[in-house]
């Protein structure tokens, strides 16, 4: 009865075009579902991008450069409806887009995050006062969804942006990474306190671009002696 009460005055809406979702039980418009550029073969086995030929194993951008994790995986190509949807869930409260986005996540490669078998999942971190400017990390929220259907611990400090960076989306492939230098920086008190010796990392985050964040994450991991990072985004640019 609670239930049915809450979904009267609050019921679902699409998290591509905002209006309540037809029939009840589901958690999107099934013709905005139909629209979203699923990712599928051939795709890079580095990030998951997209690419365009078959025989092609890596994206132009992993060919180029030299990544330090692992592997990626992605769900959606970065396209116009998922850019807004993405903006409304960062940037105007609409944190129940998350789960929508953590069932498809689970749906997509669930079996394969319990087969990698992670020690932790880390979302990537907000610096401090974009938090208190949005009241929360939108890479928190799907890490915590994950980490509690797959029952996997989540540290949501272990990184810690120390560094208030520029917006990714201003700058180019160099400017990013110089942008980002020291911006990361490994918490030694979360990983004293979690008493358990951490060998593999699943890192979230909501949008894969140029790799830049990702990159500056896992090379501060593997500073501090975690060698096998993956990742798991929402968005991933094309390859190509």
């Amino acid at each position: 009865m609670f239930q049915t009460i809450l979904d009267i005055i609050y019921p679902v809406r699409c998290p591509i075009c905002g209006e309540i979702v037809i029939p009840k039980g589901n958690k999107i418009c099934k013709p905005c579902k139909d629209k979203l550029q699923y990712i599928t073969e051939p795709r890079c086995k580095k990030c998951s991008k997209p690419i365009a030929q078959e025989e092609e194993e890596y994206c132009s951008d992993c060919e180029r450069k030299n990544f330090h994790f692992t592997k990626g995986y992605a769900i959606w190509v970065y396209d116009e409806a998922m850019r807004r949807s993405i903006a409304n869930f960062k940037y105007h409260n609409k944190r129940e887009y998350a789960k929508f986005y953590i069932e498809e996540m689970l749906l997509a490669y669930g079996d394969e995050i319990k087969k990698m078998a992670p020690d932790v999942i880390v979302p990537i971190p907000l610096h401090r006062s974009k938090y208190r400017e949005r009241g929360y990390n939108q890479a928190e929220v799907l890490a915590c969804g994950l980490g509690k259907r797959l029952t996997i611990p989540v540290l949501s400090h272990l990184l810690v942006r120390n560094k208030k960076t520029l917006p990714q989306k201003q700058l180019s492939d160099k400017e990013r990474l110089r942008n980002l230098q020291e911006a990361f920086m490994f918490n030694q008190t979360v990983a004293g306190r979690y008493r358990r010796e951490i060998n593999k990392v699943l890192l979230v985050d909501d949008i894969f671009t140029t790799g830049s964040t990702i990159e500056a994450c896992t090379n501060e991991l593997i500073v501090n002696g975690i060698k096998d990072i993956n990742f798991i985004t929402l968005c991933i640019g094309k390859g190509y």
